[in-house]
């Protein structure tokens, strides 16, 4: 059971899922230490870079400028500001830097070149870097591996039958199209996706066979319980129970043996024990810092406290992959094409979604006759 499979059958990973708790408990961390150190945790500090105003339509994400929410928008970071993030980030134990951008996709000019020098400015202080920066070209992958970025983040976020049911803006292929680019690089790949949107068990494990099929497989993936935020579609979602974040976890474990599982979103609502049962079943990855983009995280001091209580100790950084090298933007062997590629907008209409979006209307209604009066 613990050699790396790509091809997953949903019914064999339901089978695993459905396991009384304690032998699927058993069987995960059994296997995780047969490919991981038990007592390591790789620890990363998650810096929006470039917060609000996307143009997606994401059911779960405060930052789709068609919804009314509270968060703060900010243009893209400076160069200085990042490092300056960068710094206090390993002064705290975090040994990867994640940016991300509230983009649809890279477009190539000033500020691709930006995010280029970031990464290019984090690597030096050696440490990982990774972006989220949503669809990418061939090219603009191996600008970015160039620079010296370590991952790239790219989220399947369910199955694909399922995540018709949240997103219309984009495809589930233009998911997996960017993750082939990232793929003709030696950048890494990060890919998980979100529990309690309102899907089944059985797209759980449809999300699992999309990412245990990949080949290779992420060497990152992120397990997210949804935190429903006030305005978007998503909002009246009831909070996951630790059960079934423990129960994901460990069939993510057994499934993508070799993968950094990570404890992302969501941590805020849950206990010590639930997080120490979920570490116990091969989670060995979390975000630290107060903010995860724009929703909270556990503060990073009781991160430490808990990792103390546990016996667990931050990963040092380039454990899994050597460092890569950074190649100067005068030295680049790649260089932008000013590329317009036609990622899907299949523009389905997702009810909810619509309800969200002429909420959001109407509210920027109320408030520009309030101003006027």
């Amino acid at each position: 059971m613990s050699e790396v499979r790509h091809d997953w059958t949903k019914e064999e990973i339901l089978e695993i899922y459905n396991k009384p708790l304690m032998e699927l408990l058993y069987e995960a961390a059994s296997i995780h230490r047969l490919h991981h150190n038990p007592n390591e945790v790789q620890v990363s500090t998650l810096l929006s870079i470039k917060t609000g105003g996307c143009s997606e339509d994401c059911g779960y994400c405060p930052q789709a400028a068609r919804y009314h929410t509270d968060i703060e928008g900010n243009d893209l970071m400076s160069v200085n500001q990042v490092k300056a993030q960068a710094l206090r980030a390993k002064a705290s134990g975090s040994s990867r830097v994640c940016m991300g951008a509230s983009w649809r996709n890279v477009k190539d000019g000033e500020e691709f070149d930006e995010v280029l020098e970031m990464v290019r400015t984090i690597n030096k202080l050696d440490m990982e870097v990774c972006c989220t920066l949503g669809m990418v070209t061939e090219n603009q992958a191996k600008r970015l591996a160039e620079a010296g970025l370590y991952a790239y983040n790219h989220n399947l976020d369910s199955s694909e039958e399922y995540y018709k049911e949240v997103i219309s803006t984009r495809g589930f292929q233009d998911r997996l199209d960017t993750i082939d680019n990232v793929r003709k690089t030696n950048v890494t790949v990060c890919s998980g996706g979100i529990i309690g949107m309102g899907e089944s068990i059985e797209d759980r494990a449809g999300m699992l066979v999309a990412l245990s099929t990949l080949n290779p497989q992420p060497e990152s993936t992120p397990i997210n319980a949804l935190v429903a935020v006030e305005g978007t579609p998503l909002e009246d979602q009831k909070p996951v129970e630790i059960w079934d974040m423990v129960r994901m976890v460990a069939t993510t474990r057994i499934v993508l043996p070799e993968t950094q599982v990570r404890l992302s979103a969501g941590r805020t609502q849950m206990s010590q024990e639930g997080q120490a049962f979920c570490f116990f079943a091969g989670a060995n990855s979390i975000f630290a810092g107060d903010k995860l983009l724009t929703t909270p995280n556990p503060d990073v001091n009781e991160d430490m406290k808990l990792f103390d209580k546990l016996g667990l100790i931050p990963m040092k950084p380039f454990t899994k992959k050597v460092q890569p090298k950074t190649v100067e933007a005068q030295d680049s062997a790649y260089q932008a094409q000013g590329e317009n590629p036609k990622w899907t907008r299949p523009e389905h209409k997702i009810e909810r979604n619509e309800a969200a979006k002429q909420k959001a209307k109407e509210i920027r209604e109320e408030l520009k006759e309030t101003e006027q009066a």
